[in-house]
Formats: structure tokens, sequence, C-alpha cells
């Protein structure tokens, strides 16, 4: 286990989190617990952090009556996440309402069924338009297996997710977390993350990729949680996507 410095004193002060673009978008929902609901998890893996870990014992009071939830579905997350790419907000949500609108209903069948140009007039660059075309492609050609994936691994979903052009394994994580809620994911490359283990493990300092997963050992299996509460520590608001 990586030594953890002593973490300073005080509560956390709230540092905005700069995060990517994607998640911004994102809008999702667990695809077996109802919306807005808590996993059925998360009181168990609560108790389990706080006795295990002296940094959870310290930041999962501070958020009590807050859990992880999610709402949408599969398709919808994962087009949203495109359409998010790299740009604002706003803009985002813009661009997804000229999309909606267009597509009369956000379906793969619909999406698939739209030009090239169609999608253009959206307002979506011919990157993302691509990248939609090939996801619309995926779920309605009966490639992504969408309804499987409550019986299937993480690493599994994973790879049928990064198949798709666009999607990332750091997209994939957030979809596993945000939308099928699974309790195990430790996104390794969210530099929120990162700098939440160094805030709280490491007193402020830089923390390596192989520190944080020293300390995120301690968290099995329920490292979606405690990334969870690491994230509200950097924003208290809670982000249901």
């Amino acid at each position: 286990m990586a030594t953890r410095v002593k973490a300073t004193d005080g509560s956390v002060k709230s540092v905005a989190l700069k995060r990517s673009k994607i998640i911004e978008a994102v809008e999702t929902v667990a695809l077996v617990t109802p919306v807005g609901v808590a996993p059925a998890y998360w009181d168990e893996a609560r108790e389990a952090l706080i006795d295990r870990d002296r940094i959870m014992r310290k930041l999962i009071p501070q958020y009590a009556g807050l859990h992880l939830s999610s709402r949408g579905e599969p398709f919808t997350t994962l087009a949203r996440a495109i359409v998010g790419q790299q740009i604002s907000t706003k803009s985002a949500d813009a661009i997804w309402g000229r999309f909606s609108v267009a597509c009369g209903e956000v379906a793969p069948e619909r999406v698939a069924a739209m030009t090239p140009e169609a999608l253009a007039g959206c307002g979506l660059s011919k990157r993302k338009t691509d990248y939609l075309r090939d996801l619309a492609l995926h779920f309605a050609d009966g490639q992504i297996h969408a309804h499987d994936w409550h019986a299937m691994d993480d690493e599994a979903i994973i790879g049928e997710l990064t198949s798709i052009r666009g999607i990332g394994r750091w997209t994939a994580e957030m979809f596993l977390i945000f939308n099928l809620m699974r309790p195990n994911v430790f996104p390794i490359d969210d530099l929120g993350l990162l700098k939440a283990i160094g805030l709280h493990y490491f007193s402020g300092e830089p923390v390596t990729r192989s520190e944080a997963r020293e300390v995120a050992a301690n968290w099995e299996p329920w490292r979606t949680v405690a990334t969870w509460y690491l994230w509200r520590s950097l924003d208290p608001i809670p982000v249901e996507y």
C-alpha cells in the first residue's frame, strides 16, 4: 500500500471540477435501478468504506442522503456523449435540441437513416456526424448487446463500447458508472479523481496512477462508490447523468 501522508485538517474547500465536456453532456440511467433510487449496494458499500478507510470515514458523512443516480437509456446516453465532446454544455444542449427535432425520435434506426447533410445541419461536425452514424449502425445492426449488459462483466462491455468510433475507455467507464451503475469501476484516467486522491491521501501532492491504484485497492469491491464521494469533495453537487 502506498504510504499515505496525513491529510490536511479542517473542511475541504470545494473546488470546481474541470471535467471533460463529454461527462457534462452524458444523460444516463441504470438498466435495473429505478430513476432517482440509490443502487441496491449503496448502503453496504458506504458502511464498508467507512469501516476500512479513514479518509472515507470523514468524507462520506458530509454527503448524507446523497447517492449515485442516473437517467436515460443506452443509445441516448452515448449519442449525447458524442454530441457533447469538446464543446460547452450550452452549445451541446443547443445542438442536441436541433438533433432531437431532426430525428423526431432519438433511436438507432432513425439516426442511421439520416443523411450526413441532415446531421451536419444540426450543427454537428463531420467527425461527430460519422461517430453518430457509426453508433446508430452498431445498435441497429445488433453489434451492441445492450440487453445483455446486465449479465456481462465490465471489461466485456468496455470492449463493445470502445469498438464504436468516438468512444474511448474513459467514456465507457463513465457509462458503466452512470448508466449501469456498476459498483467497482475505477476510472484511472479521470483527472478529477486523481486530483481528489492527491488532495485527501497525499496532502495535496500530485499522485501517480500507480499510487492511486494502491489507494483504490483498499476500496474493493466498491471503487465506484469511493470514486463518487471523491468527486463530490471537489464538486459537492451530485451529478445525475
